[in-house]
């Protein structure tokens, strides 16, 4: 399955991203996640299916999200994944 993709960064907090089905738009993520969110900034519009790579997810995952729930909300990485990010970079 294909799907195209809108997905948003958080005005509030760093490298927090949500996906969503592009038809849709942000009518199917819950008003109290959105209010946690702050202002969506769009940041891209993606073709996204199950072969495609991602920097910090899966897409079958984030596409089961969206089927299931749609949107997948990508949380900023933990301070355990930062120091592993740099620590490859040395």
């Amino acid at each position: 399955m294909k799907l195209l993709c809108q997905v948003y960064r958080s005005s509030r907090q760093q490298e927090m991203y949500l996906y969503v089905r592009k038809a849709n738009g942000l009518s199917d993520v819950p008003a109290s996640l959105l209010e946690r969110f702050g202002e969506p900034v769009e940041v891209m519009t993606l073709l996204l299916g199950p072969e495609r790579k991602l920097a910090r997810a899966e897409a079958s995952d984030v596409l089961q999200s969206i089927a299931e729930r749609g949107f997948y909300l990508q949380m900023p990485p933990t301070a355990a994944e930062l120091q592993q990010r740099n620590s490859v970079g040395e």
